[in-house]
């Protein structure tokens, strides 16, 4: 079952407060201590309204993380593969390394432990349709000659993510501008990929 509400129930407006109210929570109060009842007293709408759009508040902060991390990791093809995963990962890096999102995204990482339903929304809703993109953009450089045919892709984007996952869940500082494309550089060298 999908924790995203059907756009042609909801109205955008009373949308968009509720996931800024959701945010503003887990920046002032901490994940573990926003609750529902707070997220529709801030935002202005009634608790039956935020159930009848999502199962829980893990699934309002999912949506909420989801939309800024879409805006923050692009998947341009510009040609030049090592600038666009430089591009996308630094993106990543940054919209986790701020309040609320990365401490929201922690959270709802707690949760997927005991909930299955968010465990599924997350896979599909965000994981997936970014690892995807990561793997189209490869293969896209795959194609122009610049990454051999027989590399791993999906392997590539897990070690690309991997690092980046670790140091956010562990609360290790994030990586800055030089480690990212130390990391780019390092796993297209392991997938075999020519110099530019």
């Amino acid at each position: 079952m999908s924790t995203s509400p059907s756009s042609s129930r909801r109205s955008e407006s009373s949308r968009r407060a509720t996931l800024e109210a959701a945010l503003d929570l887990c920046t002032e109060k901490g994940y573990g201590r926003v609750t529902v009842e707070a997220i529709a007293a801030r935002a202005g709408v009634s608790k039956k309204t935020i159930y009848r759009w999502w199962p829980s508040k893990s699934a309002v902060l999912l949506e909420a993380f989801t939309e800024a991390l879409l805006l923050a990791t692009p998947t341009a093809d510009t040609d030049d593969i090592a600038t666009d995963l430089r591009s996308h990962v630094t993106g990543a890096v940054g919209v986790l390394s701020i309040p609320p999102y990365g401490p929201a995204y922690a959270g709802i990482l707690s949760e997927v432990h005991h909930d299955d339903e968010l465990a599924e929304a997350v896979r599909t809703q965000l994981i997936e349709p970014r690892y995807e993109a990561v793997v189209a953009r490869l293969r896209s450089a795959q194609e122009q000659g610049q990454i051999p045919p027989g590399a791993d892709l999906r392997l590539g984007v897990e070690m690309l993510y991997g690092p980046v996952y670790y140091r956010h869940l562990l609360r290790k500082p994030m990586q800055g501008a030089d480690a990212v494309a130390s990391l780019v550089d390092h796993v297209l060298r392991a997938l075999g990929a020519v110099a530019g």
